[in-house]
Formats: structure tokens, sequence, C-alpha cells
């Protein structure tokens, strides 16, 4: 059935991506990427400012069109796929429309999918948004809004939200940008006990693998929207074709200088 749980002992990878491009506004962002992700995995998606490392992130997740190319979620094409609940995003940001909102609320949030429409929470609900909010470490600032909380404890709340659902895929976008270097480790900290506590499949943006290097098993880097390695370790001296087999090797020669750089975001407290 389409949209259906992967069964169980299957092979199927969680994120399988073949051939995918992405064109935003007339300009192509990611061109003929492939790539799959296993169960269990943790996988760093690396490149500079401009390579197109967010959007096809944000392809996978269906927040952007891809314009050529597949990709399947758990064995299942994505156009198929209904099942959102096993995938836990935490974006870069918070909205600022949500600062008002206290962590509960927030990490509540995260369960609206699970639940019947205009039905009040069961008792699952809440066991699961109380266990999200202690695995993250802010039990004592559940009734804090967001506006009174430093950058850190911000970005612990965005995970306690997609961890609600008990995910099997935890996506994240660039989490240690904006955050002290103290943070970061924290941060490192807190994915290292909740990969070890859950069975969670890890894909997240980096711009360097930085604290989060013996988490990672494996690095996907892009330039300029092609990927040009694969692997455990990379030699930045080498030609970008030894980089990767020749099945991954995107066929496209439309090759245009990289986008512009965005500038980072300022620092935050931990």
């Amino acid at each position: 059935m389409p949209g259906s749980p992967t069964p169980p002992g299957t092979d199927a990878a969680v994120v399988s991506l073949r051939d995918v491009s992405v064109t935003l506004g007339g300009l192509p962002i990611v061109r003929g990427v492939s790539a799959d992700i296993g169960p269990g995995e943790f996988v760093a998606l690396l490149g500079a400012n401009g390579s197109g490392k967010t959007t096809l992130l944000r392809a996978v997740l269906r927040l952007v069109p891809h314009q050529r190319g597949r990709i399947e979620l758990f064995g299942v094409p994505q156009h198929e796929f209904h099942d959102w609940r096993r995938i836990g995003y935490v974006p870069q940001h918070v909205d600022p429309g949500l600062l008002t909102a206290t962590v509960r609320e927030i990490v509540a949030a995260g369960r609206l999918p699970l639940r019947r429409p205009f039905m009040p929470p069961r008792r699952a609900d809440r066991e699961a948004v109380d266990r999200a909010i202690r695995e993250v470490g802010l039990t004592a600032k559940a009734g804090t809004q967001l506006a009174h909380l430093s950058g850190g404890q911000r970005r612990r709340a965005l995970i306690a939200r997609a961890l609600a659902t008990d995910p099997e895929l935890l996506v994240m976008d660039e989490p240690l940008a904006g955050v002290d270097v103290a943070t970061q480790q924290s941060l490192a900290d807190l994915l290292r006990t909740l990969t070890a506590d859950r069975r969670l499949t890890v894909l997240v943006v980096l711009h360097e693998h930085g604290p989060f290097a013996d988490l990672v098993r494996r690095s996907l880097l892009l330039q300029d929207g092609r990927l040009v390695f694969d692997g455990v370790g990379f030699d930045p001296d080498l030609p970008h074709e030894h980089h990767l087999p020749p099945e991954h090797v995107s066929s496209h020669n439309d090759w245009v200088p990289a986008y512009p750089s965005f500038p980072e975001p300022e620092q935050e407290d931990a």
C-alpha cells in the first residue's frame, strides 16, 4: 500500500536519491544528486554557503519541489509517502511567530499529526511530550516562552518537537550555526545520547564536522549543487571524479559559478 511502513527486515534505504535536481527562481541549485542513506546511519551533508545542501534537505522533506530525478522515503516514492510522523525535522531558525509559545506548547505541536482534529491530547500524547522535553534537558523550562530562552535552549526545544512523534529519521538543518562552542558541544553530547537511546537515522546539514566529528559515520559533500564526495573521509586535493564511484557522478555539464554566500548568523549565548 502506498505510504505504508516498510515491512520489518527489509533493506530499503531510509532516503534514496536518484539524479535529483532542483531549480529555484530559474537557477539550478541541486544538480543530479544520487545517494542512499541506510537505517541507523549518521550522515553529514556538507558544503559551503550556496552549495545547495539546505535546498537538497528541503527537497527530501518535500518543502521544495524537485524538477528531475526520484526521491524515495523508507522505500516509498516521495509523492506516495504520507507517514511523515516517521521523520522529525529540526529547522535552523525558530519562526518568530513561535517565540511567545512555551517549550511545552512547541513540543506538543509535534504530536498534532498523530491526533484527531479538534480532539484534546491523549495520555500517550502527554507522555510523549514529557519524554521529549526530558530527553533534551528542558523539563525545568517547560513553561518558559521561547523568547526567554538562549539560542542553545531554543535548538533543544526544536529537537524535542521533532522527537515527539518517535521518528525513525531525524533531519537537522545546521544545528551548530549561530551558537557558541560550548553550546555546540552540548548539542553534540545530546545527539550522542539520543542516537544511543533511540534507533535513529540522522541526516544533518553542517558547514564542517566540528564537535559532531565522532558521530558522523558518512559525509556527503556538495559543491555548486553537485555531489562531489560520498564516504568516510575525503582529500580536497583529489580531483572530484576520484571522490565518487562512476554511477554517482552527475552526467550533466551545466556548470555555473558558485552562488552568492549569505552572511553567517550572529552568535548567540548558550
